[in-house]
């Protein structure tokens, strides 16, 4: 069983690490780094880069967290370690 506990919590980092770098990338990246370069967006009276700083990171981070809820319950199935 012990192997499999590895494999089960291998691909639950991989899940983590890969969804943390989206909302990093997304909160960081559109939010800073190219916020000018969105701004010439606008997005209901506001600039772009604006928007996302404000709701967009966080309208992001709570549709990643659905997915890995949708994630988290397929491999729980898939190791057997679901609640039943």
């Amino acid at each position: 069983m012990k192997p499999n506990l590895k494999k089960y919590w291998s691909r639950n980092l991989k899940y983590l690490l890969i969804l943390l770098t989206i909302w990093f990338s997304v909160s960081y990246g559109a939010g800073i780094l190219f916020a000018d370069n969105l701004n010439s967006v606008r997005i209901g009276g506001f600039k772009l880069g604006f928007w996302f700083a404000q709701q967009g990171a966080i309208y992001v981070f709570v549709i990643l967290i659905l997915v890995y809820v949708r994630l988290m319950n397929r491999l729980d199935k898939e190791f057997d370690v679901d609640e039943k």
